[in-house]
């Protein structure tokens, strides 16, 4: 057996935090919409023993599927911005099977009592955010310390929800998740795309924009804080949504987006970026009773949070492991596979309202070959070594 071989935690797929968990939050997305669509064909329904079915899709796709994200994309992010060694081998391993355990018991009725189930539920987010405070605190990275902030904001959500089954808490923690994407967004869009611009031999600069970067981020929190203590109507929450659409698009505008548009690599962040706005355009819409709550909430799951972790699926998954940032033609597929479920579940709905079931099982079985193709595409990737043989 090869020196690097030596036993089954040395191997390279537990090397970097991004290889397990973007394979397990790929495959639990699948089974998850797959179930989810076939509720509304007819055949079975959710796990029910616990949660209702909308909660328990929504609480999975938060709490089981993007949080999975979260962690590959936080424990490689956390290693590369501190110098650290990263999180691998046997602590990979435990962190891996807490949120195994999480998911099992939120889909399988084990006859534990209601406090068991919640205990092993949230011990994944408690330990994740331990694990990545340990090298945070140690070279004393300030700038990051917001992620340890919002990792404990979205475990009170998620144990207030399971408490409560009242699924406001589930709408702060999806703007936890949009205030992530606006956070790392600002970091990683505009100097990913300068590089790649760069790469082209063309002239572009990065223009630093702290101030809109804090607005944008006070302007999000400002939303949690009506959603919190107001309510998903009134015009208090349009006006706030509207104006943190204003913030987020004036930010955007130095991005170099036009300039991108032929690379799907760095043009996947800028739509998911996009989707942000989106969202909180028809948040301020359905915050005034225009149209569905239901439309904005998914203009964010499955437009940005969708367009955004795919897209740090496939570029973590290819830098990380000494490859070639160029997209092959499947994965432009599976980019454009989820512009288009998104497009189907909201706005579909608005099209033709009368087959809004149709649009439901569409675009949740369009996001599920998406990612089935994403794992044909990439395990290859995650599971080997990188391209000149150092663990990834």
């Amino acid at each position: 057996m090869p020196e690097s071989y030596r036993s089954v935690f040395d191997h390279p797929f537990l090397g970097h935090g991004f290889r397990p968990f973007f394979l397990m939050g790929a495959l639990y997305s699948i089974i998850t919409l797959l179930i989810w669509g076939g509720f509304f064909a007819g055949y079975g329904t959710p796990p029910s023993f616990m949660l209702d079915p909308i909660s328990w899709h929504s609480h999975e796709m938060i709490f089981g599927f993007t949080m999975a994200i979260v962690a590959g994309f936080l424990l490689t992010a956390v290693a590369n911005w501190t110098g650290s060694k990263p999180v691998r081998q046997i602590h990979l391993v435990g962190l891996c099977t807490l949120w195994l355990f999480g998911r099992v018991v939120m889909n399988v009725d084990l006859g534990l009592p209601a406090t068991a189930v919640i205990a092993i539920e949230g011990a994944f987010i408690m330990t994740l955010a331990l694990s990545l405070s340990m090298p945070l605190f140690k070279k004393w990275n300030k700038r990051s310390f917001v992620f340890l902030v919002l990792l404990s904001i979205l475990f009170s959500c998620d144990m207030t929800f399971l408490i409560t089954q009242d699924r406001t808490s589930l709408y702060i923690a999806l703007m936890i998740i949009v205030a992530m994407i606006s956070l790392i967004g600002g970091r990683v869009i505009p100097a990913f795309t300068v590089v790649a611009i760069h790469g082209r031999g063309e002239k572009a600069k990065q223009t630093p924009q702290e101030k809109l970067d804090v607005m944008a981020f006070l302007s999000l929190a400002l939303i949690i804080l009506v959603l919190m203590f107001i309510g998903q109507e009134g015009a208090i929450l349009a006006v706030t949504a509207f104006i943190s659409a204003l913030i987020h698009a004036i930010r955007m505008r130095r991005y170099h987006t036009r300039r991108i548009l032929g690379d799907p690599m760095i043009l996947i962040l800028h739509v998911g970026y996009g989707w942000v706005i989106v969202g909180l355009l028809l948040l301020g819409v359905t915050a005034l009773n225009i149209l569905p709550f239901s439309i904005s909430l998914h203009a964010f799951t499955v437009g940005a949070i969708g367009s955004m972790t795919l897209g740090m699926m496939c570029r973590l998954a290819l830098a990380h492991t000494g490859r070639n940032l160029n997209a092959t033609k499947l994965t432009v597929l599976i980019f454009a596979l989820l512009q288009c479920a998104a497009f189907m579940r909201v706005f579909g709905l608005v099209i033709a309202p009368d087959i809004t079931e149709q649009w439901l099982i569409g675009s949740a079985m369009l996001w599920a070959l998406c990612f089935f193709l994403y794992i044909l595409i990439y395990v290859p990737i995650l599971w080997k070594p990188d391209l000149d043989e150092r663990v990834a």
